[in-house]
């Protein structure tokens, strides 16, 4: 895997499907070595981003680059040896392995003239156990529950061991547990191998704990974007997502913990945020 930093950015992007419009005139630069997390509501355009961002999509204006080159004239063996994607709901041919699965991570790596190497099953070994799926490497992918499933294909982006990794929703069908350990792993290649993330997230929370750059996105557009204290407030979320809530400071991270309202419990007495978007507290006058 290259050590240079990859330069992974998006100008005047607009994207969509057939005649609707999904994003619109977007820039964006993706931080090089760090981990960022999309969010937004269902459907403002996070996960066509990310399309975009992988090559799947090819934009109806603007450019996506990585190094200063437009992906669309990467050669395709090239771009998978440098981005890696895990798309949402993956399928995988029926009967096959979770070995077979995590190695096909290293076919952009094997030529004619370069077959199977000891790196290559070191790279496949590494990921099985880093996603704790090593047990399940004779077992057929789609005969896996769906947080195995998920894992299962979490290690063969892992394998492929590309500078960039884009997951789309990486902690579907996981339980609480083992999406802590999907993300803590992330936060591993990150600080290990130097890896930049990009991931579509929707639960805020997690959002704010483990990305150190977070992208707020409405209506196909970039409403704000930075470190997780200066996104998520309680103004943005309101803007982003129609939700009330108050923000307040998570006891393990010190990172924002955002706390909805919700209809039931906002009976008129509750704060409103203030123009920083942050909310009063007890020791404030304000009602």
């Amino acid at each position: 895997m290259s050590t240079a930093e990859p330069d992974l950015r998006a100008a005047g992007l607009h994207l969509g499907y057939a005649d609707r419009a999904v994003v619109t005139d977007l820039d964006l630069a993706v931080p090089p070595g760090r981990v960022t997390a999309i969010v937004g509501a269902n459907a403002c355009g996070k996960s066509t981003l990310l399309r975009a961002l992988a090559r799947l999509l090819s934009p109806r204006e603007g450019t996506v680059s990585l190094d200063g080159r437009a992906l669309h004239s990467i050669p395709t063996r090239e771009l998978a040896q440098q981005l890696g994607i895990l798309p949402q709901s993956p399928v995988a041919p029926e009967g096959l392995t979770v070995l077979d699965l995590v190695n096909r991570g290293r076919s952009p790596h094997q030529t004619w003239w370069r077959q199977w190497t000891k790196s290559d099953e070191q790279a496949v070994h590494d990921a099985l156990e880093a996603t704790g799926v090593t047990e399940l490497a004779d077992r057929a992918v789609d005969e896996l529950s769906g947080g195995q499933r998920q894992r299962a294909w979490i290690a063969m982006a892992v394998a492929q061991s590309t500078p960039v990794l884009l997951l789309d929703e990486p902690t579907t069908y996981l339980d609480l547990a083992h999406q802590i350990d999907v993300l803590d792993l992330i936060i591993d290649l990150n600080r290990r191998e130097g890896r930049t993330v990009v991931m579509v997230l929707h639960d805020l929370n997690q959002a704010c704990r483990y990305a150190d750059h977070v992208i707020a996105m409405k209506s196909g557009r970039i409403v704000a974007e930075g470190a997780p204290a200066e996104v998520i407030t309680a103004s943005t979320v309101e803007d982003v997502f129609g939700l009330r809530c108050q923000v307040t400071t998570d006891p393990v991270s010190s990172t924002p913990l955002v706390i909805p309202i919700g209809r039931h419990f906002d009976d008129g007495s509750q704060p409103t945020a203030t123009d920083d978007g942050s909310w009063p507290t007890a020791t404030d006058d304000r009602p």
